[in-house]
């Protein structure tokens, strides 16, 4: 009777050390999303199944083209996630030729191929907050991002992390790359 209690406990105290640091990982190391939508392709696509990196920016901040997760500040429960185009106290334009500009530069990316038909907010010069991010999606006509003001620029204690690992589907599972 009392090697069957020890081993009840030790099979407990197992289970919950396993709890600890699986709550441990979800919270500061690093959280399942899946995303909903085009707006990243082709790089993402609809029901892809990534690992957000949430350390990293605890030592570094983030830097132009990484793939960030944000929250929608209008939906508690809704996440997007885009590509920084623009960093703090940048200006970014986007032209009436879809050419995107940070600070009077063109700007040298491979991402988004084609042609911005709209600028959005960004038909002016817009000047970014010293804590603010300029984020698109790759699928430029197909995505609601920073152009929007309902999404605007995102503030840095906003971002929740990076794109870091696709898991599914599995025959596209791996590191994501950013630039």
């Amino acid at each position: 009777m009392k090697k069957i209690l020890r081993e009840i406990l030790s099979t407990s105290l197992y289970f919950l050390v396993v709890l600890c640091l699986v709550y441990l990982v979800i919270h500061f190391v690093g959280q399942r999303t899946q995303v909903s939508g085009s707006s990243m392709e082709p790089k993402l696509s609809d029901e892809d199944n990534l690992i957000v990196d949430k350390i990293t920016y605890k030592f570094k901040e983030p830097e132009r083209f990484d793939i960030v997760v944000f929250p929608f500040r209008y939906d508690e429960d809704t996440y997007y996630i885009k590509r920084i185009i623009g960093m703090p106290g940048e200006t970014v334009y986007i032209d009436v030729d879809g050419s995107i500009y940070i600070d009077d530069e063109l700007l040298t990316e491979s991402y988004g191929k084609e042609i911005i038909k709209d600028a959005g907010r960004a038909s002016t010069a817009l000047t970014l907050g010293d804590d603010e991010y300029f984020v698109m999606g790759d699928n430029r006509n197909n995505s609601s991002d920073s152009r929007d003001p309902a999404v605007g620029n995102i503030k840095r204690d906003s971002i929740i992390g990076r794109a870091w690992l696709r898991i599914w589907p599995f025959d596209k599972f791996g590191f994501i790359k950013h630039r």
